[in-house]
């Protein structure tokens, strides 16, 4: 309703106009037939301006007020240079339209380079009508720079689809070029891993929930740099965080100390937390580096070595935990061996998960 009322008053406005102009007394006036030629010609323009409004939907606020205070200080600026250069102008009536032509050509060059640097530099600050608020000072959550290997990988998909993690995400044009040229790769595994990334990248973009933002600038300090490492000089210009599971990644990342979400250590740190004396249920699939031992592994990845496990290979079996060890490349629990699970309770067990999936 706002929109419709503000059209109609500018029709109104248009429509004075074209009155005003074909009743004028300028030579248009002269002739009934130019005279309406006149009115409508304005209100053809009116209806033109509208209907561009209407079919530009998409309209990104940054780039309207960097185009707003561009002309504002290239106007005022043209208006400075003026005042000084008027001294030395020549003020004779033979040069008058020559120094008009200067003056114009003068605004044109000032406002167009203030309107260029504002849009170049929009993402360093953000512009806010009637007053300039600074991004990296409003913005409370640090945005979140993708890394090629987390969006192949895909979980971050997921995680972002529960709502935990709230933070802008900035997809980096260099990280998009890479997984362009992974999915074109000769080697089939490669561009499969490619389009893959591809994929999740089309599923982050396509969720509305999800804040994504292309960066496409090309930052001095990123000429003749690796990808790695424009990441990091990325995310310490956006004052945010890297998005890996490339662990030589993180550890120059955290060197340049840069802030790192590792998605492998989020996945370890979601997994169930398991204390000495509690019962877990795992089908013994290898043995162990000792004599006596038999390694399993639960749904999650995690590794469980079974003492006294090894003489049940193949079988579902009980084991208490007796201690669990973290390290980096994640949890391993050790058991012992305590029953073996009966075939029929097992086939249990997995009807019932079947059936609880197939309800969910």
């Amino acid at each position: 309703m706002p929109l419709l009322i503000l059209r109609l008053v500018f029709l109104m406005i248009a429509s004075r106009i074209g009155y005003q102009l074909a009743s004028s007394d300028i030579p248009l006036s002269e002739s009934p037939l130019l005279g309406w030629m006149s009115f409508f010609g304005v209100m053809g323009c009116a209806g033109a301006v509208i209907y561009a409004d209407t079919q530009i939907r998409n309209k990104r606020l940054d780039v309207i007020t960097a185009v707003y205070f561009g002309l504002l200080i290239g106007l005022f600026l043209t208006y400075v240079f003026q005042l000084a250069l008027a001294p030395i102008l020549p003020t004779s009536e033979e040069l008058r339209e020559f120094v008009e032509i200067l003056q114009l050509a003068l605004a044109s060059i000032v406002c167009y380079s203030c309107v260029s640097v504002l849009l170049q530099t929009r993402d360093d600050f953000r512009f806010i009508i009637p007053y300039v608020e600074f991004q990296r000072k409003a913005k409370g959550l640090k945005p979140l720079v993708l890394d090629t290997s987390a969006i192949i990988d895909g979980r971050i998909a997921d995680v972002l689809e529960t709502g935990v993690i709230e933070n802008q995400l900035v997809m980096p044009q260099f990280v998009i070029a890479e997984l362009q040229h992974i999915a074109d790769h000769s080697d089939r595994e490669r561009r499969m891993r490619g389009r893959r990334g591809l994929d999740v990248l089309n599923r982050l973009r396509s969720d509305k929930n999800i804040d994504l933002v292309v960066f496409d600038r090309e930052l001095p300090e990123f000429r003749n740099q690796p990808v790695d490492q424009k990441l990091v000089l990325l995310a310490k210009h956006l004052e945010g965080k890297v998005v890996t599971n490339d662990f030589a990644l993180n550890k120059v990342a955290k060197v340049q100390d840069v802030g790192v979400l590792n998605l492998n250590e989020l996945a370890n740190a979601l997994k169930p937390v398991f204390l000495p004396g509690e019962e877990v249920t795992v089908r013994v699939s290898k043995p162990g580096e000792e004599s006596h031992q038999g390694v399993g592994y639960l749904d999650d990845g995690t590794m469980v070595v079974i003492e006294n496990g090894r003489g049940h290979l193949g079988e579902q079996v009980g084991a208490t935990v007796t201690s669990v060890l973290q390290t980096n490349a994640g949890r391993m629990v050790f058991a012992r061996f305590e029953r073996s699970m009966p075939e029929a309770a097992v086939s249990k067990d997995a009807a019932a998960d079947a059936e609880l999936a197939d309800s969910t």
